[in-house]
C-alpha cells in the first residue's frame, strides 16, 4: 500500500465508506463542523494512524457533506474521524477534536473495548483506546438464488428470541454457542415448532462489554442490546470471526439458511436513542458530528437532552438528515442483508417532530411507509414511548402493525379472574376492533402476545404473583409491577405434581387463546418448553443462565412443546383463523362467529362475575372445519352446552388443556380424535377446549 498517494476530491454520496476498484470514497455529514480529519489505521489494534488526511472545506465539502477519495486502499482498512467546530454546550454544540469518532454508516466497527472514561471526559484524547470503523465491501455475496419467503402477514407466526441467549447455554450442544451460526444449527427445531418468522432482539452493533454494575460479584452487562452504536453493522459478539471483518457474511449466512427453510427474519431496531446517553454519556459519533442535529435537546439548556426514551437521550428522527439516515439504514438491511421486517422499539419517538411534539404526518414514518424499497417489508411499531406518548390504535401510517399491549393485559386479567373482563376478553380474541377502528384497519394491525422479552416468561407468569428482580442489583424496583400474574398455589419453582399440572393447564390455555385470536401471534422464545427466569421480569442485564435457553428442559416438557407445535399447525391449517378481516357475518349463509354463554344463550356481557365464555368460528368453506371453543377461568367446574354441528357432521375433540399428554391435543387432521357425542362438556378451572367439526357419513 502506497501511504503517500495523493487523495482526490471524492463524492458526497453515498454517505459512509464505499469501495470501488480504484479505492474507497469516504463521505460524512456535519453541518456545523469547521474541520474534519480522516485517520487511517492498518489494524484494529493500531495505536497510531498510518495516515491522517485533512479535508479542505473548499475542496472536500459539498454543502454539509465532507468527502474524500483515497486510492488503492480497500476493505479491511480501519478508520476514524476527528471533527472540530464550536464548543458551545449551552447552544447544543459539542465539537471536540480530541475525540476519535466512528462512522455512523460503517458496515463494521472494531470490538468495543474502548475505555469509557476517555470517551466520557470532554477534552481528553481517546485515540489510543477508541473504537474504529472498518471498510467493508458488501458486494459479491452469493445468495445462491435463495429468495425472501414472502409470507403474507396474516399467515405469520412470530418467534421472539435473543441471538445469544438462544444457544449460549452449554445445553444447546452447538458448535459456536451464541452466534448467528448457532441459529443455523437450530433451524430444524424452529421448523419442527412451526413458526414462520424469528424476531431478533437488537443485533446492531452495541457495547456488549459494558458493565452496568456488579452485584454479589457478578458483572451485570448490557445483554439485550438496546443501546445502539453501529446501525449498519451486525454486533461482533454474535460472530465466530469478528476480528477478520466477517460480520456481514456471517449474518447473511444465517439469513440465507433461514430463508432456505422458509423462515423470515424480523429485526428489533432502536432508532429512538443511542449508547451516547445524556450529557454525562460518552462521545462515540453523533455528539461529536453534530449534536444539535441528531438529538432532541432541552430548549432552555441545550447542554441537556430530552429523555423521551428513558435512556438518557432521544434521537431527533424527523430532522431531514436523520430521516435520511434511518431510511438508508433500513434500506441497507432489506436490500443488502435480505431482512424481511422490522420491529421499532419505542416507535412513537419516531412520530415526534423537531420540537418534540407528536406529528400527524411524521416524515420518517411516511418515508418508510411509502418507499418502494419496503413494499414487501413487515413494519411493526412499539407504539408508545417512555414520556407518555401512547399510540396503540393511532400510530401514524396505514401499513404499520403494532404490539398490542392491551391484548396481553386483557387476556392475563381474564385468566387471573378479574371481574368485568368478559367483553374486553372477547374483543381481543376477535382482533381488537375497538382499538383498530379506522376504515382501513384490519386484524393484522395487532401483534398479539401474552409474553415478550420485557416481562415474565410464560412459566413465570403462572408461577409468581410478584416479580423477583433482586439479581439486577436495583433493590427490585426495576421492571413492571403490573404483571397480572398468579402462582397456581405456590410461589416459585415447585415439584408438587398438582401445582405443576395446573401451571401447564394455564400455559396451554394461554397459547390456545393466542393462536385462535384474530391478529398476528408472537411467541416468546423458550415458552414452548417452560423456560423460567426465576421470577425476573426485566432480565436486561442478565447475560447468564437466568436469560439463556436451557435445552435440557425440552425433554422434561416435551408435552408442552408438542402442544405448542400442534396449536401452531392448527392455525396454519385453518383459513378461518388467519382471515385478515374483522368478524362481520356471512359466508355460506352463516355468521362467521357466534358467541355463547355456557348455557348456549347469548353472553351477558354486563355480568361482571362471569368468567366463562364459548364461541364458534364457522368455516367459510365446506373443506374446513367449524371451530368451537369453550373457556372456563372460574374457580369451579363449569358445564358447557355444545351447539349442534351441521347435518352429517360430528364434533371431534382437538384440545383440552386440562388433560395430560397425550390426551391434551390431537392432530388437526382429526384421525385419532375422539368424537364428542354428548350435548355437554364439563370443563375444569383454567381450561380451554377446542372442538373441530368433522364430516361423518
Amino acid at each position: 500500500m502506497n501511504k503517500n498517494l495523493t487523495t482526490k476530491r471524492g463524492k458526497p454520496y453515498p454517505l459512509g465508506a464505499t469501495v470501488c476498484s480504484e479505492g474507497v470514497n469516504f463521505a460524512l455529514f456535519s453541518e456545523h463542523a469547521s474541520s474534519v480529519e480522516l485517520l487511517l489505521f492498518e489494524n484494529h489494534d493500531s495505536l497510531e494512524p498510518f495516515r491522517t488526511i485533512t479535508l479542505d472545506p473548499f475542496i472536500n465539502r459539498t454543502f454539509y457533506i465532507w468527502h474524500v477519495f483515497v486510492p488503492e486502499i480497500t476493505d479491511g482498512t480501519h478508520y476514524a474521524y476527528r471533527v472540530d467546530g464550536p464548543w458551545d454546550p449551552a447552544n447544543g454544540l459539542k465539537f471536540d477534536r480530541h475525540k476519535l469518532l466512528i462512522d455512523p454508516y460503517a458496515r463494521g466497527n472494531t470490538d468495543t473495548l474502548w475505555k469509557r472514561k476517555n470517551a466520557l471526559v470532554y477534552g481528553t484524547d481517546n485515540s489510543k483506546s477508541s473504537m474504529k470503523s472498518v471498510v467493508i465491501n458488501c458486494q459479491g455475496y452469493d445468495w445462491e438464488g435463495v429468495e425472501h419467503p414472502r409470507i403474507p402477514l396474516k399467515d405469520t407466526v412470530i418467534y421472539e428470541m435473543h441471538v445469544g441467549g438462544f444457544t449460549k447455554s452449554h445445553t444447546s450442544k452447538v458448535s459456536n454457542p451464541g452466534t448467528f451460526n448457532a441459529v443455523i444449527e437450530k433451524i430444524p427445531y424452529l421448523k419442527e415448532l412451526g413458526v414462520t418468522a424469528i424476531e431478533l432482539l437488537p443485533i446492531f452493533d452495541f457495547d456488549e462489554h459494558e458493565i452496568l454494575r456488579v452485584y454479589k460479584g457478578r458483572p451485570l452487562k448490557n445483554y439485550w442490546g438496546y443501546s445502539t452504536i453501529g446501525f449498519f453493522a451486525p454486533d461482533s459478539s454474535y460472530c465466530i470471526h469478528p476480528e477478520s471483518g466477517k460480520q456481514i457474511k456471517e449474518f447473511r449466512d444465517m439469513v440465507k439458511a433461514l430463508h432456505r427453510a422458509g423462515i423470515e427474519i424480523i429485526l428489533d431496531v432502536v432508532f429512538n436513542h443511542t449508547e451516547e446517553g445524556d450529557h454525562t454519556g460518552p462521545v462515540i459519533h453523533f455528539k461529536g458530528l453534530d449534536n444539535l442535529v441528531y438529538y432532541h435537546l432541552d430548549q432552555e439548556n441545550k447542554n441537556r437532552y430530552r429523555n423521551f426514551s428513558g435512556c438518557g437521550n432521544a434521537v431527533n428522527c424527523n430532522h431531514p438528515i436523520v430521516t435520511k439516515f434511518i431510511s438508508e439504514c433500513l434500506r441497507f438491511w432489506v436490500q443488502e442483508m435480505h431482512v424481511d421486517g422490522f420491529r421499532f422499539d419505542l416507535g412513537s419517538i419516531l412520530a415526534r417532530g423537531i420540537d418534540g411534539k407528536p406529528m400527524k404526518y411524521p416524515p420518517v414514518l411516511w418515508n418508510i411507509e411509502l418507499s418502494d424499497a419496503f413494499a414487501d417489508t413487515k413494519l411493526i411499531a412499539e407504539a408508545w414511548d417512555a414520556a407518555g406518548l401512547y399510540q396503540v390504535g393511532s400510530f401514524p401510517g396505514q401499513r404499520w402493525s403494532e404490539w398490542n399491549g392491551q391484548f396481553r393485559d386483557d387476556i392475563r386479567r381474564f385468566f387471573k379472574g378479574e371481574k368485568g373482563m368478559l367483553g374486553r376478553f372477547a374483543s381481543r380474541i376477535a382482533g381488537s376492533r375497538d382499538i383498530y377502528s379506522g376504515s382501513l384497519d384490519t386484524p393484522s394491525k395487532s401483534i398479539n402476545f401474552i409474553t415478550a422479552h420485557d416481562g415474565f416468561t410464560l412459566m413465570d407468569l403462572v408461577s409468581y404473583s410478584t416479580k423477583r428482580n433482586f439479581d439486577n442489583g436495583e433493590n427490585n424496583i426495576d421492571g413492571s409491577n403490573d404483571n397480572y400474574s398468579f402462582n397456581c398455589g405456590y410461589e416459585g419453582e415447585s415439584d408438587d405434581w398438582s401445582v405443576v399440572s395446573k401451571r401447564k393447564t394455564y400455559m396451554k390455555s394461554f397459547i390456545s387463546i393466542l393462536l385462535i385470536s384474530r391478529g398476528i401471534p408472537m411467541i416468546l422464545s423458550g415458552d414452548e418448553i417452560g423456560r423460567s427466569q426465576a421470577g425476573n421480569n426485566n432480565a436486561y442485564c442478565q447475560d447468564n443462565e437466568i436469560s439463556w435457553m436451557n435445552w435440557d428442559i425440552l425433554e422434561k416438557n416435551k408435552d408442552l412443546f408438542n402442544y405448542f407445535r400442534k396449536m401452531i399447525d392448527l392455525r396454519k391449517s385453518m383459513k378461518s383463523l388467519r382471515e385478515n378481516r374483522f368478524f362481520i357475518g356471512g359466508g355460506n349463509g352463516r355468521k362467521d362467529i357466534v358467541w355463547y354463554s355456557p348455557e348456549l344463550s347469548k353472553p351477558d356481557w354486563d355480568n361482571i362475575e362471569e368468567s366463562a365464555l364459548a364461541f364458534t368460528i364457522t368455516a367459510q368453506s365446506l373443506k374446513e372445519s367449524d371451530i368451537h371453543v369453550m373457556i372456563n377461568m372460574g374457580k369451579t367446574l363449569r358445564l358447557f352446552r355444545i351447539p349442534d354441528p351441521l347435518p352429517n357432521y360430528k364434533w371431534k375433540l382437538f384440545a383440552d388443556t386440562t388433560k395430560n399428554h397425550p390426551n391434551d391435543i390431537y392432530d388437526a387432521a382429526l384421525s385419532t380424535s375422539p368424537i364428542i357425542d354428548s350435548f355437554s362438556y364439563t370443563l375444569a378451572p383454567g381450561g380451554v377446549v377446542i372442538l373441530l367439526s368433522s364430516f361423518e357419513q
